[in-house]
């Protein structure tokens, strides 16, 4: 995708540079709906490519979690009509896309020993989804291609923007999130696990876990994810206010029970 960018900017550059600052083109932006559908589609690709896991416990398990953490969303998220797949892999792997797509590789459940640990994972993806990280990753990306977009306007408009604007919206799913975001996904996921009744103590043991299996080799999830001790130094620090989250939880009966 970035080469397909890349070539586009080529083709653009020569004898545009004036053309461009005469025309004043207007930066098109992604818009919610726009990533949405490029997600959809994606997910569904995902889908017919992968391996479906056909183990119903495993299933049955993350299932269980999902929906405890996807009550606990505002509107209009907890207005989706939310998808969860299971892939079977040994990646250790997990994600969640906007317009409501949840997707777990079995491989995870090396590292998410227990449901609470696995809420922390499912709670920090659903959060990018919530605070639109995608989205704003993928703004940024289209307008550090600013010159290419401004130039598909001067060469014709519609369709060479609308073409781009797909482009970016693929982007914004596969761009790794930046450190602030993953920061904002861990406070925001603690959250909803603690409001769903999941013991958020339990996310320190998951990144202790991840820590761990990061020295015997690199994993998708760790890629993409900053670990160490700082990441764990800030998810105690919101200990204080997510346990009194989960103490109300408890109290009012939300007490998840999903079993491997």
């Amino acid at each position: 995708m970035q080469e397909l960018l890349q070539m586009l900017m080529r083709r653009c550059a020569a004898g545009l540079t004036a053309a461009l600052l005469l025309a004043g083109c207007a930066l098109p932006l992604v818009s919610e709906s726009e990533l949405e559908t490029e997600s959809d589609r994606q997910f569904h690709k995902m889908r017919a490519e992968l391996v479906v896991s056909s183990d119903a416990r495993a299933r049955a398990y993350i299932n269980c979690i999902s929906t405890a953490i996807l009550a606990e969303l505002e509107r209009p998220y907890s207005d989706k009509d939310w998808e969860v797949e299971i892939f079977e892999s040994e990646d250790i792997n997990a994600f969640a896309m906007p317009g409501g797509h949840i997707g777990v590789y079995t491989g995870i459940l090396k590292v998410a020993e227990n449901q609470d640990q696995l809420a922390a994972v499912i709670g920090h993806e659903v959060a990018h989804v919530t605070r639109q990280h995608a989205l704003t990753r993928v703004n940024r990306e289209m307008t550090t291609q600013a010159g290419v977009i401004a130039g598909s306007a001067v060469l014709g408009g519609g369709q060479a923007t609308g073409q781009l604007l797909s482009m970016g919206a693929q982007l914004g799913l596969t761009l790794p999130y930046g450190r602030a975001q993953e920061s904002d996904a861990d406070v925001i996921g603690l959250k909803y696990m603690a409001a769903a009744g999941f013991n958020p103590q339990q996310s320190i043991e998951l990144w202790k876990n991840m820590a761990k299996k990061s020295k015997l080799g690199p994993a998708p999830f760790l890629s993409t994810h900053p670990s160490g001790d700082t990441r764990i130094q800030d998810l105690i620090a919101q200990l204080p206010a997510t346990l009194k989250l989960y103490n109300e939880a408890q109290a009012a009966g939300k007490k998840p029970v999903c079993q491997r």
